[in-house]
């Protein structure tokens, strides 16, 4: 309802002589009708490319009456879904096949693409059966008219002070409050100060005004939503029933459980810090003020096999605490001891009178991550119905005896895609329309492209490329790699991981056709050897992949199109049961469609999936004296990076790793994951991860995101993984499944000048992050010089060598060598221990390294101005520090200095002995 003003104007505090404006009530006719949250509870998200497809807080639909609302900021160009947490069959929402830009929606729909620029607010409308919802989405203005002033309804209802629970909230188009009121009252609408731009009350023209003294009133029957929007600069305020999605509103009022607290990384709420060997004691501690009656402390075992979507828990134990007083409140005490490697879950029952609580993780999202809670400092929540929506705690406990390559924490990897970085052999080249194996993608012909510097093919778009995918090659073998050796070498690596190159069908060589051979479009056995052997001269290691997984549809075990000599096990489209591979599939003979009697990977027919509990698979693959992953090692390879892990069995990946140690104790096992990995490294399976979780928090801290909040992934690592593991890390920032770096930060086909350079500035923070951090640094080729692409293939592009007519940026070449250097002469800087940050706000993280007697300090800032830091020295820092990137000296001896940090930059501070 609009404002009816009835009064005259009067002095604010005197109410007893005051008229005031006064607000008639919502009739029914304008009231919506509500209903309950289809969902029951579970929370909706925006997923997509924006956020790794996480389920974050920060783009949760918040349930209002009788739609799901979300205001939220995004840039550029992006593919989304909306989903609860585990993507439930009732609560995974996209566009209906075909109708990819209608506003309906269907369950299990198809990825919606859109180009976003600004702060939107999203509406999801349902209707009762779920089955036909609406998503309206509308642009909001670029920030709140009111800048920063924070809003209260200040009035006879709360004393007429400045309360937060009477606090306004700018959302999209006006400032929103919900409250809880009864009866007639006078009130204002005013910021804390009552400054007269931003208090509003009544004028003399009986019209909603800033700086206006008259008392506006209403009468309040229960649940409202105010409303304060702005129409041409003028104030429009409006009362109605409470239809507003507020995302901040507390759940739980209760003021003893609001005083709960526990620490996962305060060394007064646990000890011992982070993941453990097993059989050591955990000392836990929750914190609250008098009047809890008990505490229990709940110990689960998380069910550890399969991919992240099997997530299960079990009770192992319930463990009284004991109270002790701890000045005015009190502290809830028990330890525990946990005896076998695994990853365990736990949190806090509280009862409190008649009201149970629990406290648990928080309810931050980890990238790529299934389970949220970040770890840290908790929350409480009133006790579910079932314990399954509890968000736990996690703690690693692994094996006394893990033990990771000794020289994994010194390594800086060189990530190659063979075909597209150099062509050092042109005889080998993929021709289309030739007889050689090479020459054919499948059962079709091969593209090749002629101009080396030319994009990617992706069917679809124009570019004069066939119907297919992967079948385009630019001649990239391992002749070029070990021509360009000095090259790596001259910029710091000293180990190349590279994707597949055993003989397949595509492009990636991810669908093996032969374990046993190189692809022949990339040189021969001999090249491999060649390889390693001049590798090794330049204290340079080789990393191969490949993935135990699946075979391709196209290759000598399962030989689909009848292309080979052997006996494929599907060979010509028919079930095999007298070939020699035949037990390393499954299939059904109830079926006659082909594509039907076996299982391709993730419904990828291309991809058929092997049987990973076949005895001969086994054999094969590892256990036989000169099985596939013995062969490579003894030709020089230094380890292995295992493609899918999550859908390769445990037991299968602890087989594997014994028999790789046992034939090569100093190799290093890296498994392909995106999410919390500390089920692999309990000491039975893997040393290292490619760290997407890394990747995408520094990316999001390099484009100007949130530190306190993206530094929580980093924590959750350093708190869940064992040390070893956690100085073992791949830490990558680009990769041939995500989009280039340069082009997450801002840098596409279409971008002007300015944000182009504002794209490599924000990519030289994130290497700056990348190379003073622990773990191994791995630079994927091309990142060096500046290439950017978006997905899959254009972050395949090719090497712009500069003899090939490529444009290789030197400045940013430059400052890769320059901190690779750093990293390099500092140890410090690669095995230095690592703790919380030294400081940390919304933009500046200062970070710690200590190695025996030396000391680094880093800091960061993503500001687009410099920023300075009041930072307090521990006695032990204190010193004088030379700063690595500019050679400045600073003198750091007193308990509190003030230190610049330039904008989207950093400094690197050693102490000097």
């Amino acid at each position: 309802m609009r404002i009816a003003l009835l009064a005259r104007c009067v002095g604010p505090l005197l109410l007893a002589l005051s008229s005031a404006a006064t607000f008639a009530q919502a009739g029914s006719a304008d009231a919506p009708v509500c209903s309950k949250d289809p969902l029951g509870g579970r929370s909706l998200y925006l997923r997509g490319t924006f956020n790794s497809w996480n389920a974050v807080d920060r783009q949760r639909f918040t349930w209002a009456c009788n739609r799901y609302e979300l205001v939220t900021s995004l840039q550029g160009e992006h593919r989304f879904k909306l989903g609860d947490e585990g993507w439930s069959a009732d609560a995974d929402f996209g566009a209906p096949p075909g109708a990819a830009r209608s506003p309906m929606l269907a369950l299990r729909g198809q990825e919606i693409s859109r180009k976003f620029s600004g702060v939107y607010r999203l509406r999801l409308s349902m209707s009762p059966s779920l089955r036909t919802p609406t998503l309206d989405i509308e642009s909001c203005p670029a920030q709140a008219p009111l800048g920063d002033t924070v809003l209260f309804l200040r009035g006879s209802m709360n004393n007429w002070a400045a309360v937060d629970d009477f606090q306004f909230r700018w959302s999209c188009d006006a400032y929103y409050l919900n409250v809880k009121v009864t009866g007639r009252h006078d009130f204002k609408l005013a910021d804390v100060a009552w400054s007269p731009k931003t208090s509003f009350g009544a004028d003399p023209q009986m019209r909603p005004a800033a700086g206006a003294t008259g008392n506006l009133n209403a009468v309040f029957s229960g649940e409202h939503t105010l409303r304060l929007a702005f129409v041409d600069g003028k104030p429009d305020f409006s009362i109605g029933p409470k239809t507003f999605a507020d995302p901040t509103a507390q759940q739980v009022s209760h003021p003893v459980a609001l005083s709960l607290k526990f620490d996962s990384r305060a060394p007064q709420f646990k000890q011992p810090f982070g993941a453990v060997v097993a059989g050591t004691p955990i000392r836990y501690s929750l914190a609250a003020d008098k009047g809890v009656d008990r505490v229990t402390l709940v110990i689960e075992n998380r069910r550890l096999e399969g991919n992240q979507e099997v997530l299960e828990y079990s009770t192992l134990a319930r463990l009284p605490m004991q109270r002790r007083a701890d000045g005015s409140g009190e502290r809830w005490e028990v330890t525990h001891r946990f005896e076998q490697i695994g990853v365990y879950g736990y949190w806090f029952e509280v009862q409190i009178g008649d009201a149970a609580f629990v406290y648990q993780n928080n309810s931050q999202a980890v990238f790529w991550t299934r389970e949220k809670g970040s770890g840290g400092l908790g929350a409480v929540a009133d006790k579910p119905a079932s314990t399954r929506t509890v968000r736990r705690f996690r703690q690693t406990v692994y094996s006394a005896d893990f033990k990771v390559p000794e020289w994994a924490p010194d390594t800086v990897y060189y990530y190659i895609f063979p075909d597209r970085f150099r062509n050092g052999d042109r005889s080998n080249d993929p021709r289309p329309g030739g007889g050689r194996t090479q020459d054919r993608y499948h059962d079709k012909d091969v593209e090749f492209h002629a101009n080396w510097n030319s994009k990617p093919f992706r069917p679809g778009t124009g570019d004069g490329s066939d119907a297919h995918f992967n079948n385009d090659f630019f001649g990239g073998d391992l002749a070029g790699i070990i021509e360009k050796l000095d090259y790596i070498k001259s910029l710091g690596a000293n180990a190349i991981y590279m994707t597949p190159v055993f003989q397949a069908s595509s492009n990636h060589k991810y669908d093996t056709a032969d374990y046993t051979r190189v692809d022949p479009a990339f040189g021969t056995n001999a090249d491999f050897a060649r390889l390693t052997r001049e590798a090794a001269r330049r204290g340079i290691r080789i990393i191969p992949d490949t993935s135990l997984n699946h075979t391709g549809s196209d290759s000598i075990y399962f030989d689909r199109f009848g292309k080979y000599a052997s006996r494929g096990a599907f060979e010509g489209g028919k079930i095999r049961k007298d070939s020699l591979y035949a037990s390393w599939y499954r299939f059904d003979e109830t079926q006659t469609d082909p594509n039907k009697q076996y299982t391709g990977w993730v419904g990828v027919a291309d991809l058929p999936e092997l049987d990973k509990a076949s005895p001969a698979w086994r054999d094969f693959a590892y256990r036989k004296p000169d099985s596939v992953m013995k062969q490579w090692l003894d030709l020089g390879a230094a380890g292995w990076r295992m493609d899918v892990a999550p859908w390769v069995p445990d037991d299968f990946w602890r087989e594997w790793r014994a028999a790789i140690r046992a034939h090569t104790p100093d190799a290093i096992t890296i498994a392909e994951t995106w999410f919390d990995s500390s089920k692999y490294f309990l000491g039975d399976m893997f040393d290292s991860t490619m760290n997407y979780i890394f990747r995408n928090a520094v990316l999001e801290y390099a484009a100007g995101g949130n530190a306190k909040e993206l530094w929580q992934n980093i924590e959750l690592m350093r708190e869940a993984y064992p040390p070893q593991a956690f100085y073992a890390l791949m830490n990558l920032l680009s990769s041939h499944d995500q989009a280039r770096s340069l082009h997450v930060l801002g840098w596409h086909e279409d971008s002007k000048p300015d944000a182009i350079a504002l794209a490599k500035q924000r990519y030289k923070l994130a290497v700056l992050v990348q190379m003073t951090f622990p773990g191994s640094p791995a630079i994927y080729y091309g990142d060096e010089v500046s290439v950017t692409g978006g997905d899959d293939p254009y972050n395949r592009a090719t090497y712009p060598w500069a003899d090939l007519g490529g444009r290789p940026d030197e400045d940013m070449l430059a400052w890769f060598r320059k901190l690779t250097a750093l990293r390099n002469q500092h140890a410090v800087l690669r095995r230095g221990s690592i703790d919380a940050p030294l400081f940390l706000d919304e933009r500046v993280v200062v970070l710690h390294r200590a190695l025996g007697d030396e000391h680094a300090i880093v800091l960061l800032n993503n500001a687009e101005t410099e920023r300075a830091v009041a930072l307090n020295v521990p006695d032990r820092l204190r010193g004088r520090y030379l700063d690595l990137l500019t050679g400045e000296r600073l003198d750091l001896s007193h308990r509190v200095m003030q230190i610049n940090a330039p904008a989207r930059g950093g400094r690197v501070l050693v102490r000097q002995k």
